[in-house]
């Protein structure tokens, strides 16, 4: 199965498009005397309980590397952090086996290294897509091309100083001759890509619609999948950016719209409250409602 198909597939059995960031915040989760790594696991592990029990399910999960390798101590011989993301892996194994794993990790490097990072991925996570920059060129992004894999390239990020690279006035000669944003000629090389890997797509944020529906509007015909994160803290709506791509004409079950502490932590400060469950249940129903599909 390519990536696009399993895309399809999980937008199909869990009937949205969200993908729910899984990015812990030790300061604002539930007081415990456990260690980091069963403290993580039991909490996630009871949220994915309570999901699989009420038949709710994203399309995609991502959790982001840094929150769980900074967890590490490994000149102390720990490696807590590591250690609970395999555990958190193997419960989205148990819960939803279908669902899309997409490892956050931005990567890019040399070739040999960017192969080593694609190993990283691929064989010690065992994901199925992997986030990774541009900015390097093909040589560094095409190790990532495995078989059934998917590769998210940085395209329009949502964060306030993205524009400060990226929207930069450029002219791509290859594909044109007048001057546009850098982050439409990287989408042209996004576009170059797939035709050699189906499966390479986009990082485009929710923070910018004017933005997201002109990179939608040039992939709608190109079957090129879209990670759209932005959406809750950042400012996205999820329903902005439902409207977007149907305007645009996008194929909405290849697109994900990333949501991380709105749906993992949604109260983001202070000590978690006795019904935290509960408000993260809810958190996770209604953007499931907002990108249903």
């Amino acid at each position: 199965m390519t990536y696009n198909e399993l895309l399809r597939k999980s937008a199909k059995e869990s009937g949205n498009i969200v993908c729910m960031g899984l990015d812990p915040v030790l300061s604002v989760l539930p007081a415990s005397d456990k260690s980091i790594r069963d403290r993580l696991a039991s909490y996630f592990g009871t949220i994915f309980k309570k999901m699989n029990e009420e038949g709710i399910s994203p399309a995609a999960f991502k959790p982001n590397l840094g929150y769980y390798s900074s967890l590490d101590r490994p000149r102390e011989g720990s490696f807590e952090g590591s250690l609970v993301l395999g555990d958190i892996l193997a419960l989205l194994d148990e819960y939803f086996p279908s669902v899309p794993v997409i490892l956050d990790s931005k990567r890019g490097d040399i070739a040999r290294s960017s192969g080593n990072y694609a190993e990283e991925a691929f064989s010690a996570w065992n994901a199925d897509a992997v986030t990774v920059s541009p900015y390097m060129g093909k040589d560094s992004v095409m190790p990532f091309a495995y078989e059934g894999k998917g590769i998210y390239v940085l395209n329009r990020t949502s964060n306030p100083g993205a524009a400060d690279l990226q929207n930069i006035l450029v002219v791509d000669a290859v594909d044109e001759k007048e001057l546009y944003p850098l982050y439409l000629a990287v989408a042209h090389r996004i576009a170059r890509w797939s035709e050699e890997h189906e499966g390479i797509g986009a990082v485009v944020g929710a923070t910018n619609m004017k933005e997201l529906h002109d990179i939608a509007s040039y992939y709608s015909d190109r079957d090129i999948p879209m990670l759209i994160p932005g959406v809750g803290s950042q400012g996205g709506s999820a329903s902005d950016v439902m409207a977007a791509l149907k305007d645009s004409g996008y194929p909405a079950e290849l697109a994900r719209i990333n949501s991380s502490s709105g749906l993992t932590h949604p109260w983001k400060k202070g000590t978690a409250p006795e019904n935290w469950l509960s408000l993260v249940i809810d958190a996770v129903k209604s953007l499931i409602k907002e990108a249903s599909v």
